[in-house]
């Protein structure tokens, strides 16, 4: 009698031990890779110059950012933006549904020498615009900013040089344009160098430095509240008598990091 195909089957199956069992086998590596932040993505934009990158490990500026809270579709002025090494930064970070400006002044400029024109040749950040306004000569149009960023520069409102184009600033007439500027929720990013607790204003033109304390009562006068502090950029052995310029301290001086936003 021959056999039914189905019998034939199992017999053969039997033979081969069954049907193979691939429960204990390893499961194949399906992870989702690590998300990258915008913050880290924006540092890592291989559109980058190499000068800038030589300067991330000493500004932390992935931190920097991501501690401020910028965020895509801003609209961010880059105050005293120099050579434009945060500019571009900020250009990537807010995409192209934000928009960056870029203020400068011919005193920057000349500071920053070609710096600045390669920064922008060709229209290279396209979602930036730059804004060239001399000492107590910034109008912005108000209620248009996220946020304002002084990155290395707060000292500069205490500085005075008027025979080499630096006059004397309005801190309050400034301080007051940016409130104006601001959105409701409009943030201020400060990073300065550190002075000496206790010392006058005056170090912003010698030292080029700044204390914290002075900081927080000129803006807290000026209708803004601090929000929060970062250490990322501490140094606890920078020498506070020295000038930010000294060969040895340059880019490694002790900065505060400080986040204020419009009071009600």
């Amino acid at each position: 009698m021959k056999l039914s195909l189905a019998i034939l089957l199992a017999f053969a199956l039997a033979a081969c031990g069954g049907p193979a069992d691939n429960s204990d086998a390893a499961a194949p590596d399906t992870a989702a890779p690590a998300e990258v932040s915008i913050y880290a993505a924006a540092v890592a934009n291989a559109q980058r110059p190499d000068a800038d990158r030589q300067r991330d490990a000493g500004r932390k500026p992935a931190e920097v950012l991501e501690f401020l809270g910028i965020e895509p579709g801003m609209t961010v002025l880059d105050m005293f933006s120099g050579g434009g090494y945060y500019t571009e930064l900020l250009s990537y970070t807010v995409g192209d549904s934000g928009r960056v400006i870029a203020q400068s002044n011919e005193a920057y400029l000349q500071f920053v020498g070609d710096e600045f024109d390669m920064r922008y040749l060709g229209g290279r950040l396209a979602n930036t615009e730059v804004l060239m306004a001399e000492n107590n000569e910034l109008a912005l149009e108000p209620d248009s900013l996220d946020a304002i960023m002084l990155v290395l520069s707060f000292h500069d409102l205490y500085f005075a040089d008027p025979e080499n184009g630096w006059p004397a600033i309005d801190i309050d007439t400034l301080l007051a344009e940016f409130r104006s500027g601001l959105k409701a929720d409009g943030i201020i990013g400060i990073v300065d160098h550190h002075a000496a607790a206790g010392s006058p204003s005056e170090t912003g033109g010698t030292t080029h430095r700044i204390d914290p304390a002075i900081v927080i009562e000129t803006m807290s006068a000026a209708g803004f509240v601090l929000d929060g502090q970062s250490d990322i950029l501490r140094n606890p052995d920078d020498d506070y008598d020295k000038t930010v310029f000294d060969a040895e301290l340059r880019g490694k001086t002790d900065r505060f990091v400080m986040r204020f936003v419009k009071a009600d």
